[in-house]
């Protein structure tokens, strides 16, 4: 017997949202509660200083990452906006930059911050733990530098975040490196999943590994290019 549409549509729906009610937090939520209310200047000192492997390797990052002018790109747990303030000049003038988080405060800075530059391609987004609040195929690539790891959920927000991509759009995820006996101790006890675990999480989630493009060391960087139904 064959199932009308209309009602397909609603079953489908509705196993969805089942999905997203029956994840379990796969990390305690006080792993993201200081960045709630974070002070900004604080926090800038810290991500954006060197001897932090994303900050000394951004040109290297950026450069394969092949930023180019018009692209929308969503940086998802953008911190304190040194990657979207460096997309943001390289998809100038008509393309757009999501900055994507969790933290009020970082995100009234990066606004301040774009404008100071006369940026006016970066878009503040405030999200939840369950969603990027994106718009539906609205971006071409979504960044992630050390962010994974505080996704509560990432069953929905990998749901979220191939919703947001465009047909044949690219995730990128660099995150630290979890390998027991190599990693110090503040890594394993910090991060939940190291780059095998997260690279299956993701490939089950509805993308496909395309590469490492650089070797880094205290963090992995891999792409995927969202699978299309």
């Amino acid at each position: 017997m064959s199932v009308p549409m209309p009602y397909l549509i609603v079953l489908l729906l509705l196993t969805a949202s089942s999905w997203v009610f029956a994840e379990t937090p796969a990390v305690d939520p006080e792993i993201n509660a200081y960045y709630r209310d974070a002070d900004y200047a604080r926090w800038k000192s810290i991500f954006e200083s060197p001897g932090r492997e994303v900050f000394d390797r951004r040109g290297e990052i950026l450069k394969v990452l092949e930023i180019r002018p018009g692209m929308r790109i969503a940086d998802v747990g953008a911190g304190t906006g040194l990657y979207t303030m460096l997309f943001a000049e390289g998809v100038e003038p008509s393309g757009k930059v999501y900055a994507v988080d969790i933290s009020k405060s970082f995100l009234e800075a990066i606004g301040q911050r774009a404008q100071e530059a006369g940026l006016d391609t970066v878009i503040t987004v405030l999200n939840e733990q369950t969603s990027t609040e994106l718009p539906p195929g609205s971006v071409d690539l979504v960044f992630m530098a050390d962010t994974y790891h505080h996704f509560e959920y990432p069953r929905a927000m990998l749901d979220s975040i191939r919703a947001a991509l465009m047909p044949g759009g690219i995730l990128a995820i660099i995150d630290f490196r979890r390998e027991p006996g190599v990693s110090n101790r503040w890594i394993l006890g910090h991060v939940r999943a190291g780059r095998e675990e997260v690279i299956r999480e993701v490939e089950q989630a509805g993308f496909k590994l395309i590469d490492e493009p650089i070797r880094l060391r205290e963090n992995y960087f891999v792409r995927f290019r969202k699978i299309d139904a």
